[in-house]
Parts: C-alpha cells; structure tokens; sequence
C-alpha cells in the first residue's frame, strides 16, 4: 500500500479547507458568550483570527430584527455612513477590485451565493444567521457575520462580528491600521440596524445613516481609509 507526500501547496489548500469547514460551523455567539456572560471583543485575536464583535439589545423580536439585517446593502446601505463605504469601493476599483457596484439581486430577501456590493453571503440561517465573505482585494481573507438570538418575550440581542484572516505582517499592519475605523462605522451600523428594526419599512435607518454620516468625523479617519486602500492594493489576497 503506497503512500506519497504532499507538496506544499496541497497542503496549504488542504489546511484552508480544513479551517473553513470549521469555521463554516462554528458561531461566534456560542465560542464568544460560552461563560454565559455577553461581551463585546474589540481588535483581539482568536489563534491568527482577528476579531472585532460586539452586541445589542433591541427592543425588537428577532423577526424584525434579522429582516432589518437581511436589507443591508443595495440601495438600503449599510445603515451608517455609506459615504465611507462608497469611498471604500471606489478605492477598490482603482486597484482593480469589484467595489460596491454590484449591489444585490433582491431588495429585501438573500440567499446564499447571493452578491451583496463587495460581499458575498456565504452562510444563512433565515431569521437568526448571516455571514458574508469579503471579496474586495485585501492583504487576507474578511468576514462579516451577524447573529440574533431571543431576549426575554418582547426583545432580542443581536451580535455583529467582523472577522479577519490577515495575510502575514502586512495583513497585521491592514487590520490596526483601520481599527479606528472599525469603531466608529461598525457600531453606527448597530445602532442604524436596531433603528430599522423598530421601524419595519426600514425608512428611519436611511435617516439615521444620513444624520450620522456627518457626524462621523472624517477628516480623522480618512487617512485610514487611504493608507488602508494603499496596502491592500501592494499585498491583496484574490
């Protein structure tokens, strides 16, 4: 019975693959709350995982709240500071990425395989899971995942979770670089998605996204942006 070894790149596909499948299980609800307590997770790392996530309680049903998620992108936003994102896909274009200009097929239902602007949803457990896969050019791989679990009878928490697989240093040097950034658009978009989740037709998000837009400090985290756009487009992995 033979046996031969596997080259390197075998190995490296077989060593992502095997990493994606548990991925692909896992839930970041579950391995971040397994104490039992919920907390938020700001730029810390999970092996070579970087990890930003953090949570809201809304004055919602889970219904409400994951049909609020299921709408982003397109021509709903991203629910705070869509300026930002455009920026971002603009940058994108001009080092030969896909950008934001794909928007998505249907305004208010996905699917997985579905594009969403420079996402792609990867994984989707209607009314409680959505994960979706980054594909503008970065120096690693990107996820952006949200969960919503029931709290108590009239509310529900959801969990929104921006995962990174960095690319050796200049992958590291991406991820910190934009970690400002992180922090002031993800948490606007928590906050824009529990406010279309207690205005179901969606329309006060686009409000509140426009409101908070100019509020959102630009002039200090706009070098971010371009340094950030200037590694990916040296060391991109796509």
């Amino acid at each position: 019975m033979g046996c031969s070894p596997w080259g390197n790149p075998e190995a490296i596909r077989a060593a992502l693959h095997h990493e994606d499948c548990q991925f692909a299980e896992s839930r970041w609800s579950d391995a971040l709350s397994s104490s039992g307590e919920v907390r938020d997770w700001a730029g810390v790392h999970f092996g070579s995982r970087c990890i930003d996530s953090r949570t809201a309680t809304i004055d919602a049903p889970p219904a409400d709240v994951f049909a609020a998620v299921e709408r982003i992108g397109g021509e709903t936003g991203w629910y705070f500071a869509n300026w930002l994102w455009g920026l971002r896909g603009a940058m994108d274009l001009v080092i030969g990425g896909i950008g934001m200009r794909r928007g998505r097929p249907h305004p208010e239902r996905l699917y997985v395989g579905d594009t969403l602007d420079c996402w792609r949803v990867e994984a989707l457990e209607p009314g409680r899971r959505l994960r979706l896969a980054a594909e503008m050019k970065l120096p690693g791989r990107a996820w952006l995942e949200f969960e919503v679990t029931p709290e108590g009878r009239h509310a529900s928490q959801l969990r929104q979770t921006a995962s990174f697989d960095p690319c050796g240093v200049l992958g590291r040097a991406y991820w910190y670089l934009v970690y400002p950034l992180h922090q002031v658009v993800f948490s606007g978009m928590l906050r824009g998605i529990a406010t279309a989740s207690r205005e179901r037709d969606g329309s006060a998000a686009k409000e509140f996204s426009s409101r908070s837009a100019s509020r959102a400090m630009g002039l200090l985290i706009l070098p971010s942006v371009w340094c950030a756009a200037a590694l990916a487009a040296r060391g991109f992995v796509g």
